[in-house]
């Protein structure tokens, strides 16, 4: 019987998960902040009924050949679905404070500094001091060297946006959505913009959402569930139009590489050679023939 009762509170669990993810959307698509407010407060409150009268107790963690003897040094806390949509919803919360379009004066450089990086150190901050289930991490380097499939999707990814990005950004017009950059000034603001949030982007949604998410759902369900806040992150943000047709498959191929690797020095490497080729598209698009190295 408690088996029964185990295997129905995780096929429920999806619910409250998607209505947290689904305000992303909410949010960043439709900017109806209400509706986002919502869709948050509604799904950790159905996580909290999920797991009501569930009373996981803390494992204790000990060293010793013996089990009179040995020598407590800490506890495993089981993952807790409230605990863990609520940091995601403390992340959300914090981005949609602010305007999410492009610019480059100070004042909206600053605001973005603030609101994305207070979105990936509360939830982490939370997380270890009061939460104490150290449930989100940055691993940064792993110990294996990328191998050739690896190095070979860093030249991919190279090649692909070279063909793909122009055509997307010139021919949807969706250039406009960023500011004009016609000054060396604003070139240099927009590749330290472009890069800081290409950065953001895999400390937030990779290793934050996606981490959180995978702690309570297969790696797939919690691939897609991440996606769905990327995309909807990189639509307000300015990929529009048909613009999914591309963020959707980089968000779960993210997911993917980062589960392949372990490695958040690596997506964040394909990350940044992806926004180095949006950065030269838009001062081509914004100044014709200063770039000539694409086919549009």
């Amino acid at each position: 019987m408690t088996d029964v009762r185990r295997d129905t509170r995780q096929r429920w669990s999806f619910v409250p998960a998607l209505l947290v993810c689904a305000a992303a959307p909410a949010f960043f698509v439709l900017e109806i902040p209400w509706l986002g407010w919502t869709l948050l407060a509604a799904g950790i409150a159905v996580a909290a009924l999920i797991e009501r009268g569930r009373h996981p107790e803390d494992q204790v963690v000990s060293v010793g050949s013996r089990r009179e003897s040995a020598r407590a040094i800490g506890l495993h806390r089981p993952p807790s679905l409230t605990r863990d949509l609520s940091l995601i919803a403390i992340g959300l919360l914090i981005v949609s404070i602010i305007p999410l379009a492009a610019e480059l004066d100070n004042l909206a450089m600053l605001r973005f500094t603030l609101a994305l990086g207070g979105a990936v150190a509360v939830p982490y901050l939370i997380s270890r001091f009061v939460y104490r289930d150290r449930a989100i991490s940055f691993p940064w380097r792993t110990r294996r060297r990328w191998g050739r499939l690896q190095w070979g999707w860093l030249v991919a990814v190279l090649v692909l946006g070279w063909l793909i990005l122009p055509f997307y950004f010139i021919t949807s017009g969706v250039y406009q959505n960023w500011p004009v950059v016609d000054t060396p000034d604003l070139i240099a603001r927009l590749f330290v913009g472009v890069g800081a949030v290409g950065i953001w982007d895999e400390l937030f949604f990779i290793c934050t959402v996606f981490a959180l998410l995978r702690r309570h759902f297969p790696d797939l369900v919690a691939n897609l569930l991440q996606a769905i806040v990327f995309v909807s992150f990189l639509w307000e943000l300015g990929y529009r139009e048909w613009g999914p047709l591309l963020t959707i498959p980089f968000a779960l191929l993210q997911g993917y590489i980062f589960l392949r690797t372990h490695s958040l020095a690596y997506v964040v490497t394909v990350h940044l050679l992806f926004d180095a080729v949006v950065f030269a598209v838009l001062v081509h698009a914004h100044n014709p023939g200063l770039l000539s190295i694409f086919l549009v």
